[in-house]
């Protein structure tokens, strides 16, 4: 078995995914011609699909942001969300993800006149689907804009269908300029509600995003983290020797950071792969765990993010297991749920390839 096949043939869990950064180019041409949608920029997938990865891959989180205006674009009717999701499920079963806990903002999918509650029902019915039909399990996470002033109204809207499947709240979209302590009414609303906060920070912006995040906003989990090696001291050989206030505090409280490696590239966060801090975060045991951000932009996978980690930073089939523990132990789901998908499922799945491996050798 190649590498790649191992890391595919493992249990994954996934918490950092886009819904709508991850369609199938296929599905964008289909639902284009559906709504008489002109402005794609070809209707051959393959094409297509290496349209959207080179527009996102030129080191600015404001260009990469650029193509989610033609998925966005045909993401507007009940059947497409619903289609979107399900066929998102079905991608994680195939990439070996056993949970997803996926995102989008609904404010983007209003233009032909759906309401909120009938966007989030029908990627809700979409994401059910999808677990019966692939075992897959999931959360969904609805995100408020920066750039917006609607995001008490999200928030709103997230606890209200916290029992039908939607796990948190999220704050996305271009850092600069729009810090998250603009929308502290949305946080303290969540945090009043008993409910879970993740925030995009630490990506276009310095390590000020990060700290207001956590400490303004009540964030549980950090979306990226990138620029946190800011509050670090590192010596000639690039080892780690002090920690500033804040990363020592997450170290401490064992606050989760979602790693994204492939798209911090391409939106300038880091200038490439090999000195993606991830490696130096692993090693003093924050805890982190890869993810794919934007399938569809940064042409990745999970499996494909594991396999670049594996290349890159030597991590071995036990790292992974112990990521993707840590992973569960930040997912979103209740306390009880998250041991099952540890000790029924993630564990069980790694021993299976492990003596599998070890069969071959034989």
């Amino acid at each position: 078995m190649t590498t790649e096949e191992i890391i595919r043939s493992v249990p994954k869990v996934l918490l950092h995914d886009h819904l709508d950064g991850g369609l199938r180019p296929q599905t964008i041409i289909d639902l284009a011609k559906d709504i008489k949608y002109t402005n794609l920029p070809t209707s051959d997938p393959g094409e297509l699909a290496e349209w959207f990865h080179r527009g996102a891959n030129k080191g600015n989180l404001v260009e990469y942001l650029q193509g989610f205006e033609h998925t966005c674009a045909v993401m507007q009717t009940k059947d497409a969300l619903s289609r979107i999701a399900y066929e998102m499920m079905e991608d994680m079963a195939k990439d070996g993800v056993c949970y997803v806990e996926t995102r989008f903002a609904p404010v983007f999918h209003t233009s032909k006149g759906l309401w909120y509650e009938g966007i989030l029902n029908a990627v809700l019915e979409g994401l059910e689907r999808g677990k019966k039909d692939f075992g897959v399990g999931y959360g969904l996470i609805l995100c408020g804009m920066r750039n917006m002033k609607n995001t008490l109204e999200i928030a709103e809207l997230a606890v209200n269908f916290r029992r039908n499947g939607v796990v948190g709240f999220d704050l996305a979209g271009e850092e600069g300029g729009y810090p998250p302590k603009k929308h502290l009414d949305a946080f303290q609303f969540i945090k009043r509600e008993n409910f879970n906060i993740t925030i995009h920070a630490g990506e276009a912006f310095g390590k000020e995003s990060i700290w207001q995040a956590i400490q303004l906003c009540g964030a549980l989990r950090i979306g990226h983290a990138t620029r946190l090696i800011e509050d670090m001291v590192f010596d000639k050989d690039g080892n780690v020797v002090a920690l500033g206030q804040l990363s020592q505090y997450i170290l401490d409280t064992r606050l989760p950071l979602e790693i994204n490696l492939l798209s911090n590239v391409h939106t300038g966060a880091i200038d490439k792969l090999e000195n993606h801090p991830f490696i130096k975060l692993y090693k003093e045991k924050f805890r982190v765990f890869l993810n794919t951000d934007d399938r569809l932009m940064s042409d990745t996978t999970l499996t494909k993010e594991y396999t670049l980690a594996s290349e890159l930073f030597g991590i071995s089939l036990d790292d992974m297991e112990k990521l993707n523990i840590n992973a569960m132990k930040s997912s979103f789901l209740h306390y009880k749920e998250r041991l099952h998908y540890i000790y029924n499922i993630i564990k069980p799945g790694f021993q299976k390839t492990r003596e599998k491996l070890l069969s071959l050798k034989v």
